[in-house]
Order: C-alpha cells, then sequence, then structure tokens
C-alpha cells in the first residue's frame, strides 16, 4: 500500500526543513554533507524512497546545505532524512544535531523565501544565493522527487528574490571595509570607473582576497600583488582566473608603488610610506586624475599620515571607510525591513495556493462517491427493466444519469475550486470543504490513487 493512501486520513503533509549553515556549522561538516549537482538527482531519488518522505529538494552550497522534503509524517519524515544526512555524510547523527537546523510548514517556507531573498546571507543582499536557487529549481525540473509542493515552493522563493532586490536597495553599498574600500575608490576617481588605472594591493590574506573579489565585480581585471611570499599570491591567481595577477615580492614594494595610481595597503608590511617617498614617485597617470590614492586598511597602517600633505595624493585609510560601512548598513537594515514585508506577501501567497490544493482530494471523493451510487442506481433500474430496452435506450438511460449527477456536483465542485492567488477566497473554499465533507461523509472514503508524485 502505497504512503499517499496509508496517510490520507492526514489533513496535509509537512513541509520539512533541515540543514546546516555557516552560521551554526562548521566548514570541516559542511564539506561533508555538499551535494553536487551530478549527484543531485541520485540524492533526492535516495530521500524520496523512505516510506514517509513524499518530495524533496536539496540546496547546497559552500555556505549551506539545506534539504527540504514534503513529510507525510513529520515526526518520521524528520527521522528518515536524518537517516540519510549521517549516512550520506560519514559524520554521527549525535554531532549533526549539534549544528542542524529544524522548521516545518510555515517556518520552513519562510526560511527558504529568506535565503533566497539575500537576508541570511553573510553579506545581506548578495545576488549568488538567488541564481543557486533558481539552479535548484532548474535540476528539480526534470525529477519525479522534486513534486508539485516543493516545485510551488521554489518557484515562490525566486519571485520573492527576484522583488527584494529589484523594490529595495538591499544589495547596493558596501557592508565590509574591503567591499567599501574598493566602492569608495571607484566614487572618487574620474568617470567612477578603474578604467586605465594601475592597481596594486599589499598582502594577500582575506582582506586581499575580498579587494581582489570586489574589484573584479567592478570590471577592474589589471592588478599588482605585493606579498612576502609567492605561494597565496598564486592561490588568489588560481581562484580568480578573470583576473591578470602580477606577483610581486615585499621587498619591491616602495618601488613597485611608484609605479601604479591606486594602491591598497592590507597588511602590515614594515616599511611605511613618507611624504618624503611620495616625492621621489612620478606622477600618477590620467586615469585618476593625476592624484595617487593611498588606501590604507592595515593595522598598523602602512601610510604615514603626513602623506595627505601632499597634493598629489589623496589618502584614505580604515577610519574613513567605517563611517562608509556603517552608513551603508544602516541602508540594508531599512531595505531589510521592506524585504521582510515583500516577504511576507509572498509567503502568504504560497501557502494559500498549497491550502488551495487541499481541496483536490476531497473533490475526488466526492465525484468518486456519487458516481459509485449512480452506477449501483442505474444496476438497480436496468434490472427492473428487464432486457427490454435496446442498446440505444440503455445508453440514454446512462447518459441521463451521468447527465444528472454532473449537473448536482456543479455547484459543490465551483464551491471546491480556487487558483490559490486570493487568500481569504482560499479560506471560504476550505470552509466549503469541511461542509461537504460533512455533509457527504467524505472523510472515511478513501482517495483514488495518484499516478506520480509530480
Amino acid at each position: 500500500m502505497g504512503g499517499a493512501s496509508r496517510y490520507a486520513s492526514e489533513a496535509k503533509s509537512s513541509i520539512i526543513a533541515i540543514g546546516l549553515t555557516i552560521h551554526n556549522c562548521p566548514v570541516e561538516i559542511r564539506e561533508k554533507m555538499a551535494v553536487p549537482e551530478d549527484k543531485w538527482e541520485h540524492a533526492v531519488a535516495q530521500l524520496c524512497n523512505f516510506p514517509h518522505v513524499e518530495e524533496a529538494g536539496i540546496l547546497s552550497t559552500c555556505n549551506r546545505l539545506e534539504i527540504y522534503v514534503v513529510g507525510l509524517s513529520f515526526h518520521r519524515g524528520v527521522r528518515e532524512v536524518e537517516e540519510w544526512m549521517a549516512q550520506y555524510s560519514g559524520v554521527p547523527l549525535e554531532e549533526l544535531r549539534e549544528h542542524m537546523f529544524l522548521l516545518r510548514d510555515q517556518d520552513a517556507t519562510a526560511h527558504l523565501l529568506k535565503v533566497s531573498g539575500g537576508l541570511d546571507s553573510v553579506v545581506m543582499g548578495e545576488g549568488q544565493i538567488l541564481a543557486q536557487v533558481k539552479n535548484v529549481f532548474a535540476l528539480g525540473e526534470c525529477v519525479d522527487g522534486f513534486g508539485r509542493h516543493l516545485s510551488g515552493l521554489f518557484k515562490a522563493a525566486i519571485t520573492a528574490g527576484k522583488r527584494v532586490r529589484s523594490e529595495t536597495s538591499i544589495a547596493s553599498g558596501a557592508v565590509s571595509v574591503s567591499s567599501a574600500a574598493a566602492e569608495l575608490v571607484q566614487m572618487k576617481l574620474p568617470g567612477n570607473s578603474f578604467e586605465g588605472c594601475k592597481v596594486m594591493i599589499v598582502g594577500a590574506g582575506t582582506m586581499s582576497r575580498l579587494l581582489v573579489k570586489h574589484l573584479v565585480s567592478k570590471r577592474c581585471t589589471e592588478m599588482t600583488i605585493v606579498n612576502r611570499s609567492r605561494p597565496r599570491v598564486e592561490e588568489l591567481q588560481a581562484d580568480f582566473p578573470e583576473a591578470n595577477i602580477t606577483i610581486k615580492l615585499m621587498d619591491e614594494f616602495l618601488e613597485s608603488a611608484a609605479e601604479h595610481d591606486v594602491i591598497f595597503t592590507a597588511a602590515s608590511t614594515g616599511v611605511i610610506i613618507s611624504k618624503a617617498d611620495l616625492a621621489k614617485m612620478p606622477a600618477a597617470g590620467a586615469s585618476v586624475g593625476g592624484q595617487r590614492r593611498l588606501v590604507d586598511i592595515a593595522v598598523p597602517r602602512n601610510v604615514d599620515a603626513d602623506c595627505g600633505e601632499d597634493e598629489s595624493t589623496i589618502v584614505y585609510n580604515v577610519d574613513d571607510l567605517k563611517e562608509l560601512v556603517e552608513a551603508n548598513k544602516e541602508a540594508r537594515e531599512r531595505a531589510a525591513d521592506e524585504a521582510r514585508e515583500l516577504l511576507a506577501h509572498e509567503q502568504a501567497s504560497f501557502e494559500a495556493w498549497r491550502d488551495s490544493l487541499e481541496t483536490v482530494p476531497t473533490i475526488k471523493r466526492l465525484r468518486g462517491k456519487a458516481e459509485a451510487i449512480r452506477a449501483a442506481e442505474l444496476d438497480k433500474a436496468m434490472g427492473k427493466l428487464g432486457d427490454g430496452l435496446t442498446k440505444k435506450q440503455m445508453k440514454a438511460v446512462e447518459e441521463l444519469s451521468r447527465g444528472i449527477v454532473n449537473k448536482l456536483l456543479h455547484g459543490p465542485m465551483q464551491a471546491l475550486r480556487s487558483d490559490g492567488t486570493d487568500p481569504s477566497e482560499v479560506g471560504e473554499t476550505l470552509v466549503n470543504m469541511h461542509a461537504l465533507e460533512k455533509m457527504f461523509d467524505l472523510k472515511n472514503q478513501n482517495v483514488p490513487q495518484r499516478g506520480g508524485r509530480k
């Protein structure tokens, strides 16, 4: 007996979200749970093979592994997903549970919409996660286990993510010192562009990595990185193939600085650029208006305070950048409040659509019961009439019985149908559904078996 018929008496299956994210789980465990695209369909199939998992979808990124399932039984479904996670990762379940989150129904759907909107990202509003949610939907389109409920949920998440980014300013403005450094310099350059600028970065640590990322996003792909050793810069070259990175060692720091227009110091060099050093350097290029930019985000600082007195140099330090970061954070928080309102609206639309699906089994039960009564009464009538009717007359009597049933059912069927776009209309439809179930005693009638999961 299939799961659908065993649990037909349950009002509605549960949408369950179980996962591990960068907020609560170390990378050492997340990487063991990662599901690459070429294993995605098989993983979904394995999850759907459990008796209480009806649909499944997996969102797997560098920052999160989130499994969404439609469970025919909440508690049994959770146990089965946990079992799969432990088997797949090789991590004991007790250890996984220390870092795991578990959400159900509206909390689960709200979470996915929040994720898609960028409100759960390390950098609020970043756009990559929306592309990753879209990819899950694309992968699931041809997979049986990614059924109607999850397909609808991920569609809603994509719509929500698009609206948040198009109708709020959540994705604008730097929110880290590195991104602020890149943004501030771009804002102050002639033409607001790095085009033609000779850019140098000092250091190859985390801040420098973020600098490279943000510079590349601003179409600055020609740069020199000065570091104490080559290996970490070579890692950056490998990680950012779209950037043309030249490697220089720290003993070439001042010599290299003289050859560049914009210099970001993201690591302490032990060498401090002074006003005297600047006086020996050739003038900066026309792309920066002849004024060299020194952006000192290292602590201790690499740029002497007197450099700001040089007429051909503009100096920014970490305190200048923090003001921009804080201003942008405040703006993003305001945008996040707007985004939450949009997400609530999209969630209400999804929940209304999902509630409208509840009437489908009732429609099937009502039509099935009416058909059973019609067929039984027709058999009785035919038995009483005997063999005196021609085939044409028998067909006419049967068509008459079908016509009467269809006309009687038309009103109740219309009362059970809703496209799910209007929550108040869905509420009225559900009231009608419960009334009809009681009126026709439909609760104890089996639902006709579905043909598939989609």
